[in-house]
């Protein structure tokens, strides 16, 4: 298992680095200049001088090479001195943090819920294969699979007024200063990403299964007068869940990214919503931390699948 890990993780320091160059060269590469940015304001029109426009790119680090001001940046975002926000002029560390927090929460629970739900009923439709049971959490999936998230948030908006007048809670309140207050907030937009999630898990846990199921060894652990239920979950589950740790980990990856639909329609301040209001405001030191935050997480996920891998199959150890 030692050196299972040493290989993991020998892959994954080079890969962070290769992300970390990708989103410093293409935010550098969208059209405007910060300095002009800070020094015209947003219409463009505050006058300013030559040499102050110089001064500013000079304290900015702008007129240093590109290889210099990748590795001042890089070591800025490991010591966590990520800088000064250009539109609010305040310590990014301090306004992300939050923030962060928020979508972490969220994107945890929609996946914990999706993930348990989705594993035992598409074993349960595997197990029941053809049967109302089957049909019906085949309809469930597909449903979660059509609709878009964001459809999916208005609907329950929509639902939740005109049938029992009651309007969830907008915004949030964060766990530190009411968790009770702060779970009521999350507990519809984490039911809405989890619902989509769990389509796609279900469908792959049942074709997984169906797969195991007619497998000899199964059929062996059966003539041998084992419970069903030991069956199914110990020999056949086990041998199924690799594809299904594969997608959760995909899932999760795009989720730190991708909620900002979610938050925009329930009006939570989270980390996506956070970066495109960031890149309206052409704040580029913000979209360059919150980028690269996304992609150290999404590799960090991926590590920790390979991991699980060696976990639940040994033999994935030994390659």
């Amino acid at each position: 298992m030692g050196q299972y890990l040493a290989r993991r993780l020998l892959l994954f320091i080079p890969t962070l680095i290769g992300a970390s160059l990708l989103v410093f060269v293409l935010v550098r590469l969208v059209p405007g200049d910060p300095a002009l940015l800070i020094l015209a304001g947003s219409s463009g029109d505050i006058p300013f001088s030559q040499e102050d426009y110089d001064n500013l790119r000079s304290r900015m680090g702008l007129d240093r090479p590109m290889y210099v001001q990748y590795l001042s940046w890089l070591g800025r975002f490991v010591t966590l001195d990520w800088g000064t926000s250009l539109y609010l002029n305040s310590p990014i560390v301090d306004e992300l943090k939050p923030k962060m927090v928020l979508t972490l929460e969220l994107a945890f629970l929609s996946m914990a819920i999706a993930t348990v739900s989705a594993v035992f009923i598409g074993v349960l439709a595997a197990v029941r294969q053809d049967t109302i049971v089957d049909r019906s959490i085949m309809v469930f999936s597909v449903t979660g699979l059509a609709i878009p998230t964001f459809v999916m948030g208005l609907l329950v908006l929509l639902f939740l007024v005109k049938v029992f007048q009651w309007f969830p809670p907008l915004g949030t309140v964060y766990f530190w200063d009411d968790p009770l207050t702060n779970l009521k907030t999350l507990a519809w937009p984490v039911l809405v990403i989890a619902y989509f999630n769990n389509a796609a898990i279900t469908r792959m846990t049942r074709a997984q299964m169906l797969e195991v199921l007619r497998q000899d060894y199964m059929r062996t652990a059966r003539a041998k007068g084992l419970v069903e239920s030991l069956v199914v979950y110990r020999h056949g589950l086990r041998n199924a869940v690799l594809p299904v740790v594969t997608l959760f980990g995909l899932q999760m990856g795009a989720l730190m990214g991708g909620a900002v639909v979610i938050e925009t329609v329930f009006s939570l301040p989270g980390m996506g919503r956070f970066l495109i209001e960031s890149i309206q405001r052409r704040d580029y030191p913000i979209v360059e931390i919150i980028i690269l935050i996304i992609a150290f997480a999404f590799v960090t996920i991926n590590l920790l699948v390979d991991l699980s891998y060696g976990l639940l199959d040994p033999r994935i150890r030994v390659r």
